[in-house]
């Protein structure tokens, strides 16, 4: 079956079935399964050295297992967002006994971090590569994961390495439980805090632990999933984000730096090229709202009807305070607006999924045509394939440029800024960091200090 992992899952996953690489607790890209790799001078190729490592059975993993493993994971990704984002590898190839090779079809500055992604690790015979193993405690509803012998990673095994390591117990478990079994001591650590649930971690003093943001990298906003009545042409799509007020938005959350933003690919993504800002956003708030409004008004005299709109969010005291912002800003050009629980077909639909990689394609390969409902853009897709073989880095850039004012001109999408994720860790809680990838391996848990 398809690949579609929750965030908890991709935590899990990362802990028991490890990639040729990994992300460390700051979000930089390290060894797992390969030891080392070196890039060819012309980034299409990325040449690969396995550890000498075992799967938990005791049998050598191999470079002929691992490119099968991965071509695998690469079908089973297919027509998901992630799959888009693979869409460069050409080849994986098993050379030695221990070496892979993979060719791309064009320069990715950014693959190993593409290629450590959860949904990328290798299990053979349903055994993960490490560099835990979990055990399911049934009674307790969770998962108990221990760090595999060194030796079996492929790493120089020493007296008493068990010593210092703990076992790590993971539960899934709605953020209002979360936050209250935090509080009462019984867990250490909190993760995938999202704003839905944000001022259930920001309420009471919580003075056992603290509240940790991650400056997330990704996308956060509504996704318009109806094409009918009001939401049926991009003009009237485009004056619900010239309705929003992105400088109050977020007031009720009180979170320091937030930056908002009118683009889908954040601004400092592009380099020498820059696709041109939109022309509403130098207007003043009453100016836009003015021009939106007219809009509203024109639909509502020829259709005969009055304009209401229906948005989808996950239940939680942050939709609550998101949606009474969003409501107050829609009705200002004349829209009532009505909260739905996210997935029963509401017109608009809350979307904040953190990136997997730093790249504007990524922002944009979102939005592709064969993975959405709702409107969307063939010729933005069309663009983003074209700059998949780009050599030259200005015209893959001009490319993906073109591709943003594409989505941009179909509406297919209102921004508001970054996502934001949330933790909360008590203090003493070792080989925790933030990053922007709001991915926190739970193997650094484990380990020994150093």
């Amino acid at each position: 079956g398809r690949v579609r992992l929750s965030r908890a899952a991709q935590h899990l996953r990362a802990a028991l079935h490890g990639g040729l690489g990994a992300i460390d607790p700051v979000g930089q890209i390290i060894p797992a399964v390969a030891e080392r790799w070196l890039v060819t001078d012309d980034g299409l190729s990325y040449i690969f050295r396995l550890r000498n490592s075992q799967w938990p059975s005791g049998d050598a993993i191999t470079s002929g297992q691992v490119r099968l493993l991965l071509l695998d994971n690469i079908r089973r990704l297919q027509d998901t967002s992630l799959g888009y984002d693979l869409d460069k590898i050409v080849d994986v190839r098993a050379m030695t006994g221990r070496v892979i090779e993979i060719n791309l079809s064009s320069p990715m500055p950014e693959f190993l971090r593409l290629l450590a992604q959860p949904e990328l690790g290798l299990v053979h015979d349903g055994q993960g590569a490490g560099p835990m193993t979990g055990v399911r405690d049934e009674e307790r509803a969770r998962v108990r994961l221990v760090p595999m012998q060194p030796g079996m990673r492929g790493l120089p095994t020493f007296e008493e390495w068990e010593v210092n390591t703990r076992a790590v117990n993971l539960s899934s478990m709605q953020a209002s439980d979360a936050v209250d079994a935090f509080a009462s001591g019984e867990l250490d650590l909190v993760l995938n805090g999202r704003i839905t649930s944000f001022p259930l971690a920001d309420t009471g003093p919580l003075s056992s632990g603290t509240i940790r943001i991650d400056a997330a990298l990704g996308l956060f906003g509504l996704v318009i999933r109806s094409e009918e009545g009001l939401l049926a042409e991009a003009g009237r799509r485009e004056a619900l984000s010239m309705a929003i007020d992105r400088t109050t938005l977020m007031q009720p959350f009180n979170i320091d730096g937030w930056q908002s933003s009118f683009d889908i690919v954040p601004r400092g993504q592009w380099g020498d090229v820059l696709p041109e800002p939109i022309a509403w956003t130098s207007f003043s708030i009453e100016q836009r709202r003015s021009e939106a409004r007219g809009r509203v008004e024109a639909w509502e005299a020829t259709s005969g009807e009055e304009a209401r709109l229906t948005i989808g969010m996950p239940n939680g005291p942050g939709s609550d305070l998101l949606f009474r912002q969003l409501a107050r800003d829609l009705s200002a050009i004349g829209i009532e607006a009505t909260m739905m629980e996210e997935g029963r077909g509401a017109d608009l639909e809350l979307f904040d999924p953190v990136a997997r990689y730093a790249s504007p394609r990524w922002f944009l390969n979102q939005f592709n045509c064969s993975i959405r409902s709702g409107p969307c853009s063939a010729e933005a897709d069309e663009l983003v394939a074209q700059s998949l073989s780009a050599a030259d880095l200005t015209e893959k850039a001009t490319l993906l440029a073109q591709a943003e004012l594409e989505l941009q001109d179909a509406s297919v999408f209102i921004p508001f800024g970054a996502p934001i994720r949330w933790a909360l860790v008590r203090g003493g809680v070792e080989g925790f960091a933030e990053n922007p990838w709001g991915l926190h391996p739970l193997f650094p848990l484990s380990e020994p200090p150093i």
